[in-house]
């Protein structure tokens, strides 16, 4: 004797559920947000799905692997529905009004794959986390030998990256690439941040060392600026900065202007600290133009 090949005509969740590989929980989800009009219940209170929830619930799927939000196929049915009222036939007009947003958001997706795979493509060569930083850092300094880069360093250009993006911190890698290959400069940048470090709350920012200090840290950017031009480290700057193209590289993930990102990064500095690193930043301003002034006349 032959099983009965006669289709029910209505199902219960389960049953719904695992035909459309799906779950019960989903297609109550579907029922509270209004993407699946909620079926009459039968004689033991139990919802029974018929035909056209079945068909629904297919397309609710394909929908959803197709990567389109719940909220769009809610629009797209919502359109179908206020057509000519054959569901059936007016569907896929509704579907065709959010498939432009799906596919900006697909591109903004490859682009975030690919520069994620770059990114580990970077770090499996550079080998350090040096190859989190941008491409443009990165390839700067990947040149350098392992361990010429501390830790501190590349704390420093990643959160330049953050405030000023990729090129800010491309440019300030000229300084680090100096530190790394002069001896005698890292030895001073190393004595001058202790230094710093001791102005801590129980020195007063008009303290004499504080101006003392700042002086050195000033003679210190100046001797750094020199090095730079010595090793034509300008050169490649002016090189990156005609070649740069915001477009391609971009500022990803910063969302905010630079001096809201500067506000925004604590630092837990003295206030004797912060007077000698804006009396330094002043000094070092002032001599750069006066070095300039001399060049030009």
């Amino acid at each position: 004797m032959h099983p009965s090949l006669t289709p029910p005509r209505q199902v219960k969740i389960g049953d719904a559920a695992a035909f459309a590989g799906i779950t019960p929980r989903a297609i109550r989800h579907y029922h509270g947000i209004g993407l699946l009009p909620e079926p009459e219940r039968g004689g033991d209170g139990r919802r029974r799905y018929g035909y056209d929830d079945m068909i629904r619930l297919l397309w609710i799927r394909k929908m959803a692997d197709a990567g389109i939000s719940l909220d769009d196929m809610r629009a797209a049915f919502g359109e179908a529905r206020d057509g000519t009222g054959d569901e059936a036939s007016d569907q896929a007009p509704g579907i065709e009004s959010v498939l432009s947003r799906l596919e900006e958001t697909l591109a903004a997706q490859e682009v975030a794959i690919k520069r994620r795979r770059a990114a580990v493509q970077r770090l499996q060569a550079v080998g350090s986390p040096l190859g989190l930083l941008s491409e443009l850092v990165s390839d700067r300094l990947s040149h350098l030998p392992p361990g010429a880069l501390r830790p501190s360093d590349l704390d420093a250009l990643l959160v330049t990256e953050r405030i000023c993006g990729p090129l800010g911190a491309a440019i300030q890698a000229s300084a680090f690439i100096v530190l790394a290959t002069h001896p005698g400069l890292r030895a001073e940048d190393d004595r001058l941040e202790a230094a710093e470090a001791a102005l801590d709350d129980g020195v007063a920012p008009d303290d004499p060392r504080v101006e003392e200090l700042a002086v050195q840290r000033c003679a210190h950017q100046m001797a750094l600026n020199q090095a730079i031009e010595a090793a034509d480290l300008e050169a490649a700057e002016a090189k990156i900065l005609e070649s740069w193209d915001a477009d391609t590289d971009g500022d990803e993930g910063r969302g905010m202007s630079a001096a809201a990102a500067f506000t925004k990064m604590p630092y837990d500095f003295s206030p004797a600290r912060m007077r000698c690193l804006e009396l330094a930043g002043r000094l070092f301003g002032e001599a750069l133009a006066d070095a300039h002034s001399e060049e030009s006349s």
